[in-house]
């Protein structure tokens, strides 16, 4: 599986802008503090054409330990979801590999 880096998005921007590699990195970091900050005070953060990133509060729950089988309380806490756009959706279905 490959994964795209941060060093290859600076890539990215630095090929398309034309902005130093330097400012390329900045300006990505920039953009990812900006989306961070928005989702720590629990703000959506909505790019067209790409999805949604939202922070939902989850409640307390009772787990259980899959080895022991003991039911153990799981507390309160805030997790991060992605909700893709549609037409990421199409563009991610479109590009599937056949399976053999």
């Amino acid at each position: 599986m490959n994964t795209l880096t941060r060093a290859q998005l600076t890539e990215a921007i630095y090929a398309a802008v034309g902005l130093s590699r330097h400012e390329s990195a900045d300006l990505l970091e920039l953009v990812l503090d900006r989306i961070a900050q928005a989702l720590e005070v629990g703000k959506s953060v909505k790019i067209s054409g790409f999805g949604t990133f939202s922070v939902r509060q989850k409640g307390r729950r009772i787990g259980r330990n899959p080895k022991t089988g003991v039911e153990v309380p799981i507390l309160p806490r805030r997790v991060l979801v992605f909700r893709p756009s549609q037409m990421l959706r199409d563009a991610v279905n479109q590009q599937a590999p056949a399976r053999p």
